[in-house]
């Protein structure tokens, strides 16, 4: 099959050992990012099979109209960036493996790394000892915290352990659900939400983005946290809702550390998030590694393989045949 690897900017996936599944195809990797639907069918219009990292490019209607030679889109997890009716009026079968049992931990110690570095000041200090200078100011201790986790799934559970590890105390928030479950698991909930807010250290969101989470976390949220609590973002930007967490570190009164934001690649270089002292910024790395990498898409490149072979998996959309 003809398959094109789309936003592998660094071009990494040829240098891993999952790319040898694809040595039975012919593959086009594009390492710029393209937004344009037009100009990226142009680009694709000999593709037969679709490659997908995670949800840097959306997929809808406006471009599966324009590749009529594509059969198949293969990604990994959640599609919230996929049009699933279009892909199916366009005969497009879309394979995405929801890895039920496997969290990533990778994302999970990206999580961790934001609280450490943003308690111990670490890209403050690199900087001055850069710049000629020694220390530039006083870390806090992350041992006795407490860590707020907000939603109740794999990957949360697997940064409690690593909180946990280094003696920090963890409660929850999550939907009814989730709380129930972590109230089963033996875990401790919040008497409230406005109680987790407010007596959690650290609040780390750990939520998938979909329409009912939309905008979740709110203004009255981050207002009930304390001074110099920290919000950690490594799920969706879209969690937040919109303004609302810029507004509230303009006040200077609480910190951030930031993996997502609302337009990515982020390329607005005064935008608050990236120039206020109180937030550390990082391009969505959370997943970004070679391990993770090689993990997901050798999943992909199975479902291509067994596509090719007549015997599709993980396929979201089974009223499509191959």
């Amino acid at each position: 099959m003809k398959v094109h690897i789309l936003d592998d900017w660094f071009d990494t996936l040829r240098g891993l050992p999952c790319f040898e599944q694809l040595s039975d195809h012919d593959v086009t990797v594009w390492t710029d990012h393209e937004p344009d639907p037009a100009r990226l069918a142009a680009r694709i219009q000999d593709a037969e099979a679709l490659v997908l990292f995670r949800e840097r490019t959306k997929i809808g209607a406006d471009l599966l109209g324009r590749v009529p030679r594509l059969k198949l889109i293969s990604q990994r997890s959640v599609y919230p960036h996929v049009d699933v009716p279009a892909c199916t009026a366009n005969g497009v079968m879309l394979c995405s493996n929801m890895h039920s049992d496997t969290p990533s931990y990778a994302a999970a110690e990206m999580t961790l790394a934001l609280i450490l570095a943003s308690y111990r000041q670490i890209p403050q200090q690199v900087a001055s000892i850069k710049a000629g200078n020694w220390q530039m100011g006083v870390g806090r201790t992350l041992r006795g915290r407490t860590l707020g986790l907000y939603g109740y799934g794999r990957i949360a559970q697997a940064v409690a352990g690593c909180a946990e590890a280094i003696g920090m105390k963890v409660h929850w928030w999550a939907s009814d659900d989730g709380r129930a479950r972590a109230l089963a698991d033996g875990s401790g909930v919040a008497d409230s939400r406005e109680a987790f807010f407010a007596i959690s250290d650290i609040v780390s969101l750990h939520v998938r983005l979909k329409p009912v989470t939309q905008g979740i976390i709110t203004s009255q949220d981050l207002a009930a946290m304390a001074p110099r609590s920290l919000l950690v973002n490594t799920s969706r930007s879209g969690l937040i809702a919109p303004g609302i967490l810029e507004a509230e570190i303009a006040k200077g009164r609480i910190h951030a550390a930031i993996d997502v934001f609302d337009t990515e690649p982020m390329r607005e270089t005064a935008n608050p998030l990236l120039t206020h002292p109180n937030v550390l910024p990082t391009p969505h790395i959370g997943y970004v590694t070679e391990d993770e990498f090689d993990l997901q898409f050798r999943d992909i490149f199975n479902q291509i393989n067994a596509y090719a072979a007549g015997a599709p998996i993980h396929v979201i959309n089974s009223e499509v045949t191959a």
